[in-house]
């Protein structure tokens, strides 16, 4: 199973929280990150991209760096580990994303691949002037596709004349090419795996529940039914959040301690940007990070647990039907990634024969 890990390009990472570990976002606190995690033989490094937070007390995700730029700057000073930027597909249009890309693998031949996300939430694209109005949540996966194509085409043979009802492209040129780039989008509703399915490689959703490695189980499934109809081979990511420490006792304790302290001021305001996109079906991405159970991590799933404990509930994700691998974060990213990598990867199965530098 691959193991990749999520960066923190967002102040405080992925909790949401007044008593968990705060901290800005810096070039050095990623470049740490990845370093390590390409030192201890981790497959792949991805950020997203968020153009406005949640506000609240900890000011959740007011504080962010540019996806593109970072990458381009941790391909830089990484060797083996491949990078994955985010594009925000209402800001960028697919050519420029293409040269980028393309001017990123020169700097990691081989390395670069691109996340697809199509933009849920209306503030980030409202202050711009960006945001293309409320029939954007049904149609943003036509919109995708479009997107795609012309990315697609571009990547592998440098022209597009795509012409389509948002694009329209004429003799539209990019060169050099980039070696092998791959596709990853982060949709979970059945439009989004359908659209996975058809254009992208990989898969990227959210692990359920905590301390429920397989709970996520039937979005692979649903996954595989998507693949069904196109043929392609489309590996699954899998998010999860890990909480460690000596004892499964210890690690309860801090999980408990985060989620006393959560931001509710920071929470309401998701809750009430996820909303229209979440009408959509609760097999959403968005219906789930804002669900009252626990949004204090974004409802992704949660490992928490002795080191011990944490590897054996990563080898039983990696026993789950069509998961290529995990995508990592932590509560403590520098040390999260070393635990990691000496503590917890040593004890995995399906990790066993990883070559470490």
């Amino acid at each position: 199973m691959e193991v990749g890990v999520f960066i923190p390009i967002g102040n405080n990472g992925w909790l949401i929280s007044e008593t968990s570990p705060q901290y800005m976002p810096t070039f050095e606190l990623n470049k740490t990150v990845t370093q390590a995690a390409d030192r201890y033989g981790l497959d792949f490094a991805l950020s997203m991209i968020k153009l406005r937070g949640f506000g609240g007390k900890t000011q959740f995700w007011e504080h962010n760096l540019e996806s593109f730029t970072l990458m381009a700057g941790l391909a830089a000073v990484t060797e083996r580990i491949k990078i994955f930027a985010t594009a925000a597909t209402l800001t960028m249009p697919p050519a420029i994303v293409a040269r980028m890309a393309a001017t990123i693998d020169s700097i990691a031949p081989g390395r670069f691949g691109i996340n697809l996300i199509t933009g849920w939430q209306k503030a980030e694209y409202d202050q711009m002037g960006l945001w293309p109005g409320e029939q954007h949540y049904k149609d943003r996966y036509n919109y995708l596709a479009e997107y795609a194509q012309i990315l697609r085409e571009l990547l592998d043979t440098g022209v597009s004349n795509f012409k389509g009802q948002y694009f329209q492209m004429e003799d539209c040129r990019v060169s050099p090419q980039p070696k092998d780039t791959k596709l990853i989008c982060a949709g979970s509703s059945d439009e989004g795996l359908a659209f996975t399915a058809k254009y992208a490689d990989y898969s990227f959703a959210l692990g359920k529940g905590t301390n429920t490695p397989t709970a996520f189980g039937d979005v692979n499934a649903r996954l595989a039914a998507a693949k069904a109809k196109t043929g392609r081979d489309v590996g699954a990511y899998i998010l999860f959040m890990i909480i460690a420490d000596d004892t499964d006792e210890a690690a309860m304790a801090k999980w408990m301690h985060y989620r006393e302290g959560a931001d509710q001021e920071a929470l309401a305001w998701l809750t009430n940007q996820a909303a229209p996109n979440a009408a959509a079906g609760s097999t959403t991405n968005t219906a789930q990070l804002a669900h009252a159970a626990s949004a204090v991590n974004l409802n992704m799933g949660t490992l928490v647990g002795s080191y011990e404990s944490v590897a054996r509930m990563l080898d039983e994700v990696a026993q789950v039907p069509d998961t290529a691998g995990v995508l990592l974060v932590f509560d403590d990213f520098r040390k999260g990634i070393e635990d990691f990598g000496q503590r917890i990867q040593p004890l995995m199965a399906c990790r066993k024969g990883v070559t470490v530098a």
